[in-house]
């Protein structure tokens, strides 16, 4: 295979769109809360098709994300921004990723069957190839997560490989792994899906020009600037259908819009509700939201006083009015929670009834818990879209219930690590993962994560007899018996679920629009095509 161009890297390709700031993410909120992790469901197009409504071929898409300068890398195993995760994505597979409802959806890898115990999985991969039209091997799956967990490293997915063991695991043949476990694992195929598990060459040492399996291979790269890469025509899916896909950085939000509306580029990612509904209707360009791509909470320290009082935390839970929430945090772009991660996906306790306001029952209930005259801080941050805001509204609701709150604005470089272990209340969110993954890495006790200091014996025993559990509609039971009990006495309270909006020129077709963020159709360019 002949080499790809090299383009001139010494000036960006659209100078307005070079503004300076970064976008805030929070790595216990995942990937802008990306983590952000990603498991995929159907497309659907945007705007109006072509007169046959089929797929056109050709063409070049430019797409706009805010950045984060000289840190930005092309290792997928470091992505940690929506821009290093669309370009990871772009260039690289996983042995599967998450659909719409978060199940994690095959990918590189075929099939994976498990043994009796589960604690010992054989995984098929399908016939693909690297750029460089090598095979796609047993060996790269087992080098790359070797690499993934190195003690030594930071990499993204380390936490997500940890119940394997890979110094047993090993390559039966040339498309063969087994992987073996450290413990029964009924969800290992999320850890296949898990946020930046991607597969590269066994050896890669450097990603200057980095070699993957994805839809699209290198042109170029300037860390703050922009990327180019080129469709791969021997993808296994098949090739994409754009020529050439160029990611452009600008970080932001009105230097994306004023872009996509002059015509310099025909993607822009991450807008706001205000310019959505400023730009719905006018046919200049179409708005995508996705739905349910980020939860909005409030978590409370479940291991200290006032929130070592269950009675309190359910005073909490009817103080909050979802709706007023939803309305002035985020500008109505969003639907309200229910006190419990993952709403619409695989396993929500969805039969648990809406928890509405009831401000005379939160009263009663801080009377009888001895905190009738209530005074706490909330933490927040402008780290995330809606958090300030989200504080003064909540403050305000609990003054009608006696409780005097607060609000403490922390430093949006530091809030993730700030609010983890100090604290007692504090503005929340994560992006889309499976409600398993959510719960082993935020609410067992040894979770690294755990904001609410939730630590409960018997809830870890619950997690544990649903790994443990092979048949799907008993481990579906025990996960609802779970968020029963988180819905009754948790520290999560989850008042909302935020939509992700995304703009795109009225030619561009084929964007996914069920898809929440980070899952396998959310940026999935090699899907798309210009009408």
């Amino acid at each position: 295979m002949t080499e790809p161009a090299q383009h001139d890297r010494s000036a960006p390709a659209f100078p307005a769109l070079q503004r300076r700031g970064f976008l805030a993410v929070g790595a216990a909120a995942g990937l802008g809360a990306l983590a952000l992790t990603g498991c995929g469901g159907s497309s659907s197009e945007g705007g109006s098709s072509g007169a046959d409504g089929k797929p056109k071929r050709g063409g070049r898409l430019r797409a706009a994300f805010a950045g984060g300068g000289t840190a930005e890398t092309l290792d997928p195993h470091l992505s940690n921004l929506f821009a290093d995760a669309a370009r990871a994505k772009a260039l690289f597979d996983k042995l599967a990723d998450c659909g719409a409802d978060m199940s994690a959806q095959p990918r590189l890898a075929a099939k994976w069957e498990p043994d009796t115990k589960l604690d010992r999985w054989t995984v098929t991969l399908r016939k693909a190839t690297f750029h460089d039209g090598k095979p796609v091997t047993a060996d790269d799956v087992l080098f790359s997560y070797r690499r993934i967990a190195d003690p030594d490293k930071t990499y993204r997915a380390k936490a997500s490989l940890e119940p394997i063991d890979l110094k047993a695991s090993r390559a039966v043949d040339q498309r063969t792994i087994e992987f073996r476990l450290k413990r029964p694992t009924a969800e290992f195929p999320n850890i296949l899906a898990a946020f930046g598990a991607y597969i590269i060459p066994s050896g890669t040492e450097k990603f200057d020009r980095p070699i993957g399996s994805g839809p699209f291979r290198f042109v170029s790269f300037a860390a703050g600037r922009s990327c180019t890469v080129r469709r791969y025509d021997d993808y296994w899916e098949g090739a994409p259908h754009l020529d050439e896909l160029e990611f452009i950085i600008a970080n932001e939000e009105s230097a994306r819009i004023n872009a996509l509306l002059g015509g310099q580029i025909e993607y822009a990612h991450e807008l706001n509700p205000a310019t959505a509904r400023a730009h719905e209707d006018r046919g200049q360009i179409d708005i995508v939201r996705l739905r349910n791509s980020a939860m909005q909470a409030f978590a409370m320290k479940t291991d200290r006083a006032p929130f070592d009082d269950k009675r309190v935390r359910e005073a909490f839970f009817l103080i909050a009015d979802r709706k007023e929430l939803v309305d002035g945090a985020l500008s109505g772009a969003g639907e309200i929670g229910n006190d419990l991660f993952g709403k619409g996906y695989e396993y929500y306790a969805k039969s648990l009834p809406q928890r509405e306001q009831d401000l005379d029952r939160a009263r009663h209930l801080l009377k009888q818990a001895g905190a009738d005259d209530l005074r706490i801080t909330l933490d927040t941050s402008d780290v995330a879209a809606g958090f300030t805001e989200a504080a003064g509204i909540f403050r305000d609701q609990a003054a009608k219930a006696g409780v005097k709150i607060k609000v403490k604005t922390g430093s949006k470089d530091t809030y993730w690590s700030d609010i983890l272990d100090s604290g007692t209340l504090c503005c929340y969110r994560s992006g889309a993962m499976p409600i398993e993954s959510h719960i082993s890495q935020r609410l067992l006790t040894d979770s690294s994560t755990n904001a609410t200091r939730w630590r409960r014996k018997d809830f870890d025993a619950l997690y544990q007899q649903a790994q443990s559990t092979r048949d799907k509609q008993a481990r579906t039971a025990v996960y609802e018996r779970m968020q029963r009990q988180l819905h009754t006495e948790g520290g999560f309270l989850v008042w909302g679920f935020a939509d992700w909006i995304v703009g795109t020129a009225k030619k561009v077709r084929g964007v996914a629009r069920d898809a929440p963020a980070n899952t396998l159709d959310w940026a999935r360019f090699d899907t798309v095509w210009l009408g």
